[in-house]
């Protein structure tokens, strides 16, 4: 009867911090939508590499800071930490209609980012709560939060353009108001509703739990997490601008699009730690990392228009050019049949890459040409439309995984560093966080330097393949170091 108690209480308190959590990240993705809304209505003129920071520095803050807001969990319990970054966060938000210039902007954007380190503090709080055979789930259950980031991406677009009826220049300011609102209101419900629990052990000092961090497995589940949460955090913001550029969507339409990427993932995240719970996270993360790497190749090929060069006509013996019409040329007697040019008929919505021929003539009426000699070139011409439907399943399915691995890669945590969650949660998290905060940067100086939006999906598939390649050697060297037993307990031993 105790314990049953004492699950459910956990239950309740699950459920506060998993709320706080969804509010702190729909914060900390509000950057994706506000700044390409204020750039596409012209309200400040950004550039691409402007953007990238505007959508990375939020980002940064709460990557740099999870480490830290993790040591302070583990020492004073999450509901004071957790608490207090509510309320502290609510501020720059209350103030970001006052910025006037991009760097004012890139201030307050890099202060309300501190909304990131919400996971740290979040992982902490919530492992402390349940015994170790619920933590895969309970862990899963809280990255929910995840969501937060659909919320932003659904919701805010329509508020924005609502906004704007009224007054087009300022309209937008209300925006940041209400998302400082919703913090407010927030911290104040988990001062006053939630209990604070912290390690029984955390008599530790900070030197003594910062030494976990030497131990490489922190490093190597941080390179996992920079791929499944930063990208997940990245194209939850670069999705948007993405389908305005590449489809023609509109700002509501591209965030509703981006929301079908953020929403799945998050969710998922659950059902990856029930996954992790049954079968292993290792096993997971195989799937997780696969997965990544096939969708990612498939998206990073490009809506594009191939003109190359095709098959052309020589002349079969030396002679005189005696007719040329569009359909045919004469060397002597000797005819020579045209491929005429056929428009490709592409409406948008083909998904397979559609190819057309044809020969121009290079030669001249009277012309003498020697044997072999070049009379028409040939020409070939392959479109490929990037089916938007295509891309959009793929793009949600890419999500899915990342949303999975998530939860996979937490559930080692409380196992392997039971006493240092925090710390090693903040880590992880802060490299993960690291994630959100390049790849923007990365995608934008990559579209800058090739013009494609689908070369960030190149960095993507690299990144996939670093991580599966390294998991794998390690895993195979362990086996082959301690077979047979290391194959019935690579769950323990990794």
């Amino acid at each position: 009867m105790k314990n049953t108690t004492s699950l459910s209480k956990s239950h309740r308190m699950l459920f506060l911090n998993t709320l706080a959590f969804t509010v702190c990240f729909a914060c900390w993705t509000l950057n994706g939508v506000l700044v390409t809304y204020l750039v596409d209505k012209g309200i400040f003129n950004w550039s691409v590499v402007q953007v990238g920071w505007l959508l990375g520095i939020p980002i940064l803050t709460g990557a740099v800071m999870r480490l830290p807001m993790g040591i302070l969990t583990d020492k004073f319990g999450g509901k004071y930490v957790f608490s207090l970054l509510l309320l502290l966060c609510s501020i720059p938000l209350f103030l970001l209609p006052l910025a006037s210039n991009f760097y004012m902007f890139a201030f307050l954007s890099f202060l309300f980012g501190m909304v990131g380190t919400s996971f740290a503090v979040g992982v902490g709080y919530t492992s402390i709560l349940y015994p170790k055979e619920w933590q895969g789930r309970a862990l899963g259950i809280f990255g929910m939060g995840n969501a937060g980031a659909a919320i932003t991406t659904f919701i805010a677009p329509s508020l924005l353009n609502e906004f704007a009826v009224t007054d087009p220049e300022n309209g937008w300011k209300i925006l940041p108001v209400i998302y400082g609102a919703a913090l407010l209101a927030i911290g104040i419900l988990f001062l006053v509703f939630a209990e604070n629990k912290k390690l029984d052990k955390s008599t530790k000092s900070i030197p003594q739990m910062l030494n976990t961090l030497k131990n490489v497995r922190v490093w190597r589940f941080g390179a996992y997490y920079f791929l499944v949460f930063g990208c997940f955090v990245a194209y939850s913001q670069w999705l948007l601008p993405n389908f305005m550029n590449v489809y023609q969507t509109t700002l509501v339409m591209g965030g509703i699009f981006a929301t079908l990427f953020s929403l799945p993932s998050g969710v998922i995240r659950a059902f990856g730690g029930y996954l992790s719970d049954k079968y292993g996270a290792r096993k997971v993360m195989y799937w997780v990392l696969g997965t990544s790497a096939l969708f990612s190749a498939l998206l990073m090929v490009p809506k594009m228009e191939i003109t190359t060069a095709g098959s052309g006509i020589m002349a079969k013996k030396a002679g005189v050019i005696t007719e040329i019409s569009p359909t045919n040329i004469k060397v002597g007697e000797a005819d020579f049949p045209l491929t005429v040019k056929k428009e490709i008929a592409s409406n948008g919505n083909n998904i397979l890459p559609s190819k057309t021929s044809w020969q121009e003539v290079v030669v001249a009426q009277n012309q003498n040409v020697a044997k072999k000699e070049l009379l028409a070139r040939g020409v070939t011409q392959i479109k490929f439309d990037a089916n938007m439907w295509v891309y959009l399943i793929l793009v949600i399915l890419i999500g899915i995984s990342w949303g999975i691995g998530k939860a996979a890669v937490y559930k080692h945590i409380p196992e392997y560093f039971p006493n240092e969650v925090g710390v090693v949660g903040g880590m992880v998290g802060l490299l993960g966080g690291l994630g959100g905060f390049f790849c923007p940067i990365i995608f934008s100086y990559l579209l800058e330097f090739t013009g494609l939006w689908s070369s960030s999906w190149i960095f993507v598939l690299l990144f996939s393949v670093i991580c599966l390649v390294w998991m794998h050697l390690i895993i195979t060297k362990m086996m082959n170091k301690n077979e047979p037993v290391l194959a019935k307990q690579i769950e323990v031993l990794t």
